[in-house]
């Protein structure tokens, strides 16, 4: 077995591998077409292809492809040269328009992409011979959703796997525990969790279901956290997994790795940067809902309405759903009312593209998010200091949001996952906008908030915890 070193690059302050034989190779294999998994493991691909010079293949759909590049925030990251990015062929599928009254927020139409995504599983195991032909091993690291895809892995003896997590250790140790007397206080804890009812549509399950059979070909999974947020979840976690023979590595958050570069992709161009630039500091309300939610026409005017009349200045990134192939692009609506934009111009921006939210939340102005609590999102504001308020809509959005309010104690809910299906008032938005931005509750908020973003920040950087599990699981990769 080889000798594996992991050394200080001095003129670079980047960790080295050296290995005496052919290099180890790593297949990153993303989810189509959600964004924040798309993007979260394209940051890791970026981390250990810069970082370890690990030659990473990063493969996915072309248009999906197409889209994790157009919107990653840094291009210097995606020029390295020990990165290498593979189009794998699918099949044409459909992309009807999101539906805006929907009973359910979980974007359905994305189901042809869900579809065609299973496809991939050819292309993908003629990848993995061509490069197990030539590497000493290959490490696979997929999306849990893409198990079945990845599953000819199985016939290659060089070939390991692992799971990359873009949710939090959390909500997978609520996943893993059936017992709820073997850890009495961490469920006496979790009384007031919400349900898992109404999260995943059935069409999508039944979709997945093919994909878990494969989950135990893992040998451990990777979440984009970190121990200073998650801490008591993972040492659960960990402990759970290493019963079966599994092991975990919390090595986020992933979006601190290209903070400060000069070369982000459109961020710097963009109208709502120099808007916010003449804010005064933490005076912003950031409202985003990700990429995966479209409001009802009668919920954005309440909406509206509620930020117009809290007073306080918000930036709000009105857009819809993104459709499976983004670039086929559909007339916009226009649900607001009649002259809003005039009457809020003196202290509100209304945003119909994508905007670089990176930066946004990292702005000296930006003193609170009004989030549908993705975790990518959740990550990202808890970082930088910028404290929720949390609208969950489906997935694992509605257990983030208890993670954020009742346990982190980083934000206030705008509203309960059981009362999920009411209209939203603008008087219960003014309210709970006020709260966060204007009030001694929303004052020791943010100082909790910016004290976990702080650790957070520490945990990535050399000889911090995060970076020290990446190290491990590298030397364990490289072993």
């Amino acid at each position: 077995m080889d000798a594996t070193i992991i050394t200080q690059d001095p003129s670079q302050g980047q960790s080295v591998v050296t290995s005496k034989q052919a290099q180890v190779e790593v297949i990153a294999v993303p989810m189509i077409p959600f964004h924040s998994h798309l993007d979260q493991l394209l940051h890791f691909s970026c981390l250990i292809s810069s970082s370890y010079s690990i030659p990473v293949h990063f493969a996915t759909t072309a248009t999906h492809l197409r889209q994790a590049k157009l919107r990653f925030n840094s291009q210097t990251h995606l020029q390295n040269p020990h990165i290498r990015f593979h189009e794998l062929p699918t099949p044409p599928f459909l992309s009807p328009p999101p539906d805006p009254n929907s009973p359910n927020k979980f974007p359905s139409h994305l189901q042809p992409t869900f579809e065609a995504s299973m496809q991939l599983r050819h292309p993908m195991a003629e990848l993995l011979r061509e490069v197990s032909a030539t590497a000493r091993r290959v490490v696979v690291i997929h999306d849990a959703f893409m198990a079945y895809v990845v599953q000819d892995m199985a016939t290659l003896p060089n070939v390991e796997s692992y799971i990359f997590s873009p949710i939090p250790a959390f909500h997978g140790l609520l996943r893993e525990l059936k017992d709820d007397h073997k850890y009495p206080h961490f469920f006496e804890e979790l009384k007031a969790i919400p349900s898992i009812e109404g999260c995943l549509p059935p069409e999508f399950i039944n979709l997945v279901v093919p994909s878990v059979a494969f989950l135990s070909l893992a040998a451990g999974t990777i979440f984009n956290s970190c121990r200073s947020i998650e801490g008591t979840y993972l040492d659960l976690l960990e402990k759970e997994m290493t019963s079966i023979n599994k092991k975990v590595w919390a090595i986020g958050p992933l979006n601190s790795d290209t903070k400060g570069d000069k070369t982000k992709s459109n961020s710097r161009q963009h109208r709502c940067l120099e808007w916010l630039d003449k804010q005064a500091p933490k005076s912003v309300l950031y409202v985003s809902f990700g990429t995966t939610i479209t409001m009802a026409d009668e919920q954005i005017k309440e909406l509206a309405l509620g930020l117009e009349q809290s007073k306080q200045k918000f930036l709000w990134v009105l857009r819809d759903a993104d459709k499976g192939d983004i670039f086929a692009r559909d007339v916009e609506r226009s649900p607001l009312p009649n002259g809003y934009e005039e009457r809020v111009k003196e202290f509100g921006m209304v945003v119909r593209d994508w905007a670089p939210q990176v930066d946004i939340l990292g702005h000296p102005s930006t003193g609170g998010f009004m989030s549908h609590c993705g975790w990518n999102s959740c990550l990202e504001s808890m970082t930088v200091g910028v404290p929720i308020l949390a609208w969950p809509m489906h997935s694992d959005q509605p257990r983030n949001a208890f993670q954020v309010t009742n346990i982190l104690k980083v934000g206030l809910a705008v509203i309960t996952w059981e009362q999920r299906e009411q209209i939203v008032t603008s008087s219960t938005i003014c309210e709970v906008v006020k709260m966060l931005m204007a009030s001694r509750e929303g004052e020791e908020i943010r100082r909790k908030v910016e004290e976990i973003g702080g650790a957070a920040q520490q945990a990535v950087k050399e000889g911090g915890v995060s970076r020290l599990e990446l190290d491990s699981f590298i030397t364990h990769i490289t072993r």
